[in-house]
């Protein structure tokens, strides 16, 4: 009896440690994609903020020396400034009801080109703040964010409870944000961003945590495809996450030029 007891705790062991490895690589993969993605946004919000700003003067001056091009003044003051804000809002909505007919490897490209669409979409923040501010900005979002990820795959505190007040927040918040569009209210705005790094920093480690138990009651399901999808929504969640904490913060942080 004793030796049936030490072989069945012996296999508990090993599928214990087997699902810790693969949680590892699971989360790994989760924050490399998310790495990726973040680059990608850089990269093309970059580019489209050099292609929008020349020294070459036309009708449109945003700084000493700065002015905006054909390109900028469509992109940032024609009607399709709203197609350039918008479109990663409905990217995020179509790509969560379509996932699921998706294989992985779409997916992936899916949310790279999501994470292109986003840097386009942020790509003003260029115009608006220094680049310093911009660099500091996100070295601190950096940091806050993995430490709140952190908190979320080591507490023993169950956060699932936070998940629907977080996102009725953030309902409120996109509210809010369209309705001051209209009434360019800075106070609202500087409210808006307080309360928008909260959330998102909430959001942080409550998508951790739930990137690893998605993970833990699935793992021993060993279906593959499942967990590359899961993990390509994972980084989606925390990619979101970092980059509203990193707009939200900029209000504060940034030197406008």
């Amino acid at each position: 009896m004793a030796e049936f007891n030490t072989i069945q705790a012996g296999r508990a062991g090993a599928r214990t440690l087997a699902i810790d490895e693969g949680l590892r690589a699971h989360m790994n993969k989760v924050y490399g994609l998310m790495s990726v993605g973040m680059l990608l946004t850089a990269l093309a919000a970059w580019a489209i903020a050099g292609l929008a700003v020349s020294a070459v003067p036309t009708d449109v001056q945003i700084g000493s020396g700065k002015y905006l091009t054909g390109f900028g003044q469509a992109i940032y003051m024609s009607p399709l400034k709203w197609l350039v804000m918008f479109a990663p809002l409905a990217f995020v909505f179509g790509f969560s009801a379509m996932i699921n007919r998706m294989s992985a490897a779409t997916a992936q490209v899916v949310f790279y080109a999501f994470a292109a669409t986003m840097g386009i979409s942020i790509s003003s923040i260029f115009l608006v703040f220094t680049g310093m501010s911009i660099v500091q900005t996100f070295l601190v979002t950096a940091i806050a964010f993995a430490g709140l990820s952190l908190v979320g795959y080591t507490t023993k505190r169950d956060l699932s409870g936070m998940g629907s007040f977080l996102i009725m927040g953030v309902i409120g918040l996109l509210v809010a944000m369209i309705v001051n569009m209209f009434l360019g209210s800075s106070v609202v705005q500087l409210a808006i961003s307080a309360i928008g790094v909260l959330i998102f920093a909430g959001l942080t480690a409550y998508d951790t945590q739930r990137i690893k138990t998605d993970y833990i009651a699935h793992a021993s399901q060993g279906d593959a495809e499942w967990l590359g999808k899961s993990a390509i929504m994972g980084a989606l969640n925390l990619y979101l996450d970092f980059i509203n904490m990193f707009m939200f913060l900029l209000q504060f942080l940034g030197n406008r030029e």
